[in-house]
C-alpha cells in the first residue's frame, strides 16, 4: 500500500499539497479551541453566573475527551478509511462548534465543547499516520516539523486572538469565526482527500474501550483536576489516580492476552521509541508548565492585563513553530541527536533563568528566554517523535500515533497540575511566614516565589531530558 501511494504521488496522481493542507487547517482550528477559551472565563462566569470551577469544566472536559478518544484512535484508524474518518472528525468538529456559537446555557456550550473535541481527537492522530504514509523517511522530519508548527503555535495564538476578540465583540464571535473555516475543510477535504491505508476489519474488544476510557480518562482528569481545585489531596483527584491506574494495569494485560489487541504495546520493544516517549514527555512537562506560570506571573506578579501578557509571549509561540520546521529539516539531513541534546540543553539555561526572575526582571529579556525555550522544547519534540516512529514498521504506524498523541495530552495535563501545585504550595508558604500577608504587593511577591520554585522543577525535568538525551540514535529507515 505504502509503495502504490508514493508510486501515485511520483506519478502526480495523489497531490500531497490539497491533503495536508486540509488537515492542517483542521488541526490548527482543534487545538486552537483548546486554549482560546481560557481568556473568556471571566465573561463566562457573569453571564451565566456560574463558579470559576464550574466554568473550568469547558477546559478540562475538552482534554478528557482528548485523553479518551486519542488512545482508542489507533484502532480507529486501522479500521475505517482515512476519507470516512475525515469527514466524521470534522462533522463532530462542525457540529460541536455551531452549538457553541448559539448556547443560551453553560450546559449547551459544554455540550458544543466536548462533541468538537470529539472531532480534534479524531484529526490530530489522523494527521500524524497520514505523514507517516505520504511521506518517505527520508523527507518525514521535514513534514512532522509543519505539523509541529501547527500544534505549537495554534495554542500559543489562542489566548492573544480571544483576548483581542472579547476586548471587543463578544465570545460568541470566536466559534462564528472558526466555522466557516471548518466548513472549507471539510469540503476541500472531500473532494482531494483519499483513502490512504489499506483497511483491516479488526474486532472490536468492548473490554479494551472501556478500561482505556477509565485509565486514560481517569488520569488526565485526575491531573487537570488537581491543577485546577483542591489539589492532591482531594477526594476526586486520588480516586481518578486510583481508577485510572488500575484500568491503565487491566488494559495493558488484556492487550497483551487477546488476539487482536485495540493498541499493540510491543511498540515499545523497539528502544528509540520508548526513549522518544520519554523525551517526549520530558518536553511537554516543561512546554505546558511554562505556559501556565508565565502569563500568572505577568498577571498577578507584575500586574499586566491579560492581553498585554498575551502579547508579551506569543513570539515565543511563533518562534516554537518556526523552529519546529527547522528541526524537521536538520533532523532529515543529519538526525535527532545534536538537535536533540542541544535542546535540552538550552532548556536547562532557559528554565534557570526564569527561576530567579523577579518584578524588575526587563520584559525584554522575558521575551528573550521564552523564545529560547520554545526553541529548546522545538528541538527536541519533532526530531524525537519522527525517530521514534521511524522505528517501527508500516502496520504498527497508527498505534505509535496514538501513544504519542496520548502522551503529548496526559503529560500536558500533568505538566499544568505540578506547575499549578508547586505554585499554590511556594505561595501559601510564603505568606505564612510574612506578618502581613494580605497586602497586594505580597500577594505577587508570592506569586513570583510560586513561579520561581515551579521553574526550578522545570529545571530538574530539563536535566533528565538532557541525560536521556545522550542516548538517542537516529534510525535509518530505507
Amino acid at each position: 500500500m505504502k509503495d502504490l501511494i508514493q508510486e501515485k504521488i511520483k506519478n502526480k496522481v495523489l497531490k500531497v499539497a490539497p491533503i495536508m493542507t486540509v488537515l492542517l487547517i483542521g488541526g490548527f482550528i482543534g487545538l486552537f479551541s483548546e486554549t482560546a477559551l481560557n481568556m473568556t472565563m471571566n465573561d463566562l462566569i457573569k453571564e451565566f453566573a456560574i463558579s470559576p470551577s464550574t466554568a473550568q469544566w469547558l477546559t478540562t472536559g475538552y482534554l478528557l475527551v482528548l485523553g479518551i478518544i486519542i488512545p482508542v484512535s489507533g484502532l480507529l484508524i486501522k479500521r475505517f478509511p482515512t476519507r470516512n474518518l475525515f469527514i466524521t472528525s470534522m462533522s463532530f468538529s462542525i457540529v460541536g462548534v455551531l452549538i457553541a456559537a448559539i448556547s443560551p446555557s453553560f450546559i449547551m456550550l459544554l455540550t458544543g465543547r466536548i462533541i468538537q473535541a470529539i472531532g480534534t481527537g479524531l484529526l490530530v492522530p489522523l494527521l500524524f499516520h497520514t505523514v507517516l504514509i505520504l511521506f518517505p523517511p527520508w523527507k518525514r522530519g521535514t513534514a512532522m516539523g509543519l505539523v509541529g508548527l501547527v500544534m505549537m503555535f495554534a495554542p500559543a495564538i489562542g489566548p492573544i486572538s480571544a483576548g483581542l476578540i472579547i476586548d471587543y465583540f463578544n465570545w460568541q464571535l470566536i466559534f462564528w469565526i472558526i466555522a466557516p473555516i471548518l466548513v472549507f475543510a471539510l469540503i476541500f477535504g472531500m473532494i482531494y482527500l483519499p483513502n490512504l491505508s489499506a483497511v483491516h476489519k479488526q474486532k472490536i474488544d468492548a473490554y479494551s474501550i472501556i478500561l482505556s476510557t477509565i485509565g486514560f480518562g481517569g488520569i488526565v482528569f485526575g491531573f487537570s483536576y488537581a491543577g485546577e481545585s483542591d489539589g492532591w489531596s482531594s477526594p476526586i483527584v486520588m480516586a481518578s489516580f486510583a481508577a485510572g491506574l488500575i484500568a491503565l494495569i487491566l488494559y495493558a494485560f488484556r492487550q497483551r492476552s487477546i488476539k487482536e489487541p485495540m493498541l499493540h504495546l510491543e511498540v515499545f520493544k523497539h528502544p528509540m521509541f520508548t526513549l522518544g516517549i520519554i523525551l517526549t514527555l520530558f518536553a511537554n512537562l516543561i512546554i505546558f508548565s511554562s505556559n501556565i506560570l508565565l502569563p500568572l506571573f505577568m498577571q498577578a506578579g507584575l500586574g499586566l492585563s491579560a492581553s498585554i501578557a498575551g502579547l508579551l509571549l506569543l513570539p515565543g509561540g511563533i518562534f516554537n513553530g518556526i523552529t519546529s520546521m527547522v528541526s524537521g529539516r536538520i533532523f532529515d539531513r543529519y538526525g535527532p541527536r545534536g538537535l536533540v541534546i542541544g535542546g535540552f540543553s538550552m532548556s536547562i539555561v532557559a528554565t534557570l533563568f526564569f527561576a530567579t526572575i523577579s518584578s524588575t526582571t526587563s520584559f525584554y529579556l522575558i521575551i528573550i528566554f521564552f523564545m529560547l525555550l520554545m526553541m529548546s522544547m522545538s528541538m527536541v519534540t519533532t526530531p524525537s517523535q519522527t525517530n521514534g516512529i521511524n522505528s517501527l514498521q508500516l502496520n504498527r504506524y497508527p498505534d505509535g500515533t496514538a501513544i504519542v498523541n496520548s502522551t503529548i495530552q496526559t503529560s500536558g495535563a500533568i505538566g499544568t497540575a505540578i506547575g499549578i501545585t508547586i505554585l499554590n504550595t511556594s505561595q501559601n508558604t510564603f505568606l505564612r511566614n510574612i506578618s502581613d500577608p494580605i497586602t497586594a504587593a505580597h500577594q505577587a511577591e508570592a506569586v513570583i516565589s510560586g513561579v520561581q520554585n515551579a521553574f526550578l522543577f522545570a529545571t530538574i525535568v530539563s536535566i533528565l531530558g538532557f541525560v536521556c538525551s545522550l542516548f538517542i540514535k537516529r534510525i535509518k529507515v530505507v
